[in-house]
């Protein structure tokens, strides 16, 4: 196991581990805990009864948090025509077709986030190799890929996640900085949360949501009344 540093363990005294915290109170927690000389991550992981080995188990999608994440998203749309325009409108930071393909070819990946209209896709599919692996392959199923170029852009823009259970069963995803208050994190908890519920995959059997632990991203977990959890993001 590694070891954790001083000021790491002086965080986790603070913590009662054997406590399941009310969801604002582990907020606050998070933020009073929070020892970084840089603004923080607030994470939240979340752990399921999925076996991810069967394809009908899998669960993946996307999150619009309604405060943002804290961080400026580099956005790349595969796009042309009017799509391009919506694209350019909303912000996209880089907008092509077969010149971004084989900038991305020659290894340039300085985006975070890429977006394609469905008619670009005879491009995008031949990049699968070196996105996919990156996590940055536009997928129908996370809301990518769409005729919406614009809608999908200013989402991304404004604080769109993307999650996909891990080999685990965990899903994980940031829901802004320790400089966040409080009740603007509980918000975009509950945004996440009500996501993954209503991304529950056909094939999960027995109880879909296990655990719920927030964090930083140098600070230590505290787990969530799953229960008070759940009626937060459904309210």
């Amino acid at each position: 196991m590694p070891k954790h540093g001083k000021k790491y363990e002086e965080a986790a005294k603070k913590v009662e581990r054997d406590r399941i915290y009310d969801p604002k109170e582990a907020l606050g927690l998070v933020k009073e805990l929070s020892f970084a000389k840089f603004d923080e991550t607030v994470e939240v992981h979340i752990r399921t009864g999925l076996d991810p080995r069967h394809a009908d188990q899998i669960v993946r999608g996307s999150a619009v948090l309604p405060n943002g994440t804290g961080r400026v998203q580099r956005v790349l749309v595969f796009a042309q025509g009017e799509p391009a325009r919506e694209a350019e409108a909303e912000g996209a930071d880089y907008v092509g077709g077969e010149d971004l393909a084989k900038k991305i070819q020659e290894g340039w990946l300085e985006f975070d986030v890429a977006i394609a209209s469905p008619d670009m896709m005879g491009v995008v599919g031949r990049l699968g190799r070196v996105l996919g692996p990156r996590g940055l392959m536009p997928n129908p199923r996370t809301g990518t890929v769409t005729n919406d170029v614009g809608r999908v852009v200013r989402e991304a823009k404004g604080g769109r996640i993307e999650f996909r259970v891990d080999k685990s069963g965990v899903l994980h995803g940031p829901i802004g900085k320790v400089s966040f208050d409080v009740d603007k994190l509980a918000e975009n908890l509950a945004s996440f949360i009500d996501a993954i519920v209503r991304a529950k995959p056909t094939g999960a059997k027995g109880q879909y949501l296990r655990s719920i632990t927030v964090t930083s991203s140098m600070g230590p977990g505290l787990k969530l009344d799953l229960t008070t959890a759940q009626a937060l993001a459904a309210a």
